[in-house]
């Protein structure tokens, strides 16, 4: 005897592949500040980057890659991997100004990628960081900003908590120091906005 399947079964059934087939939302309301295909969203100056794989990689020079619009309170998520094994030099900048004239990199603030010091906010003796990133391996950062408070996570385990963090609107950046310090490939840029962005200023 032949059973038959009720009809709303087959339509649940239906909606349930084409959920399958559907890619899955982001887990919050987070962006991409990075598109895995081009630099689009970016201003790159005194320096190259390009795109393989899905990841962003710096190639040469000694510049910045900055987001085209200012960013106050947030968070921000990266993945970050050193192609040179060792005496590698990078960094993450977040509430930065311009760059002063004559000068290939913003005063403030930046969080080091440089061996030894991954995660490290430069100058700042209240964010300090060893041992918490995997040379040579893919790492993670997770980067809050609330006024005047910033934390950082590492791999998923704090790194810093700190205060006096001004002003309350900037740049995020890549610091490029490949002359000194070799590549480095960046990929999932996500930022969740807890403030509305800022458009850029005139240079």
């Amino acid at each position: 005897m032949t059973k038959h399947i009720p009809a709303i079964s087959l339509t649940m059934l239906a909606t349930l592949a084409l959920a399958a087939d559907k890619p899955a939302a982001p887990a919050d309301d987070s962006v991409a500040l990075f598109n895995g295909k081009d630099t689009a969203g970016w201003v790159i100056t005194g320096c190259k980057a390009a795109v393989e794989k899905g990841s962003l990689v710096i190639v040469e020079g000694d510049g910045l890659i900055r987001t085209e619009k200012q960013y106050g309170d947030f968070v921000l998520e990266l993945d970050w991997k050193n192609r040179q094994a060792e005496k590698y030099d990078s960094g993450i900048f977040f509430r930065s100004d311009l760059p002063r004239a004559g000068q290939r990199w913003p005063d403030k603030y930046q969080i080091n990628l440089k061996q030894g010091e991954e995660g490290s906010i430069v100058g700042k003796r209240d964010a300090k960081v060893k041992g918490l990133a995997k040379p040579g391996e893919w790492n993670h950062f997770k980067l809050t900003c609330k006024g005047g408070n910033a934390t950082l996570e590492v791999n998923g385990k704090e790194a810093w908590d700190v205060e006096g963090i001004e002003p309350a609107v900037g740049y995020l950046g890549i610091q490029v120091e490949v002359t000194q310090g070799g590549q480095f490939e960046f990929k999932d840029i996500r930022i969740k906005a807890l403030t509305p962005p800022v458009d850029a200023k005139k240079p």
